[in-house]
């Protein structure tokens, strides 16, 4: 079962966490958390983009010129593909890329990318994050203090205006409320930086 410090918003440990071993320790499924994040990523696809075959655009009824004796090559219609107004060839039609994933599989990547945080040392849980007023400078000042420097995800046990918006401005960084939380973006940050209540509730939700 892994341990870790837990550290205040100043970077001073205030005691130490133990973490569940099914979720925080567990074995890599590089293909469970391939498929997940391949999903994820067809999934926020619009699949809205669209263009006009020969068929659909307009004009081109008339045969431009008689098939023989012009010196040209011969046509059937201006809207043919090589002419300029022309339809597209196989254009792109509206369509759904969504890719379902069933429970399992997302669970095994779940622990596999949390494991991997805690194995190469970049998951860091804070006894609790807050921010006072609307300013960015004291959450810039927590990120250095708990040595979260460069790309960073901050998980937080419940969506927290002020600490979303202090932490707007900051480049490289971002937040999430626990429940939102995703394969793709705890592999995308380097850093993973957890409030305490937020492990609990994870805890909480794969206990089963």
């Amino acid at each position: 079962m892994p341990t870790l410090n837990v550290v205040n918003m100043e970077g001073k440990a205030v005691g130490t966490i133990e973490l569940s071993e099914k979720i925080f320790a567990a074995e890599m499924n590089e293909a469970a958390v391939h498929a997940v994040v391949r999903a994820y990523l067809l999934n926020q696809r619009q699949g809205t983009q669209s263009a006009l075959t020969r068929a659909e655009v307009s004009g081109g009824g008339r045969k431009p010129w008689k098939q023989k004796g012009t010196g040209h090559a011969r046509q059937g219609s201006t809207r043919a593909p090589q002419w300029t107004h022309g339809g597209i060839v196989f254009a792109p039609k509206p369509r759904s890329y969504r890719v379902s994933i069933n429970k399992k599989v997302k669970k095994l990547a779940m622990f596999s990318a949390l494991s991997a945080k805690v194995a190469e040392g970049e998951l860091i849980v804070v006894d609790n994050i807050a921010s006072a007023d609307y300013k960015t400078k004291p959450m810039v000042q927590f990120l250095s203090a708990i040595g979260a420097t460069g790309k960073t995800l901050v998980v937080l046990p419940e969506a927290d205006k002020k600490v979303v918006k202090s932490m707007a401005n900051i480049p490289g960084v971002a937040t999430t409320p626990v429940n939102a939380i995703n394969v793709y973006n705890i592999l995308k940050y380097g850093k993973l930086v957890m409030a305490k209540d937020a492990v609990a509730k994870i805890e909480e939700v794969y206990a089963e």
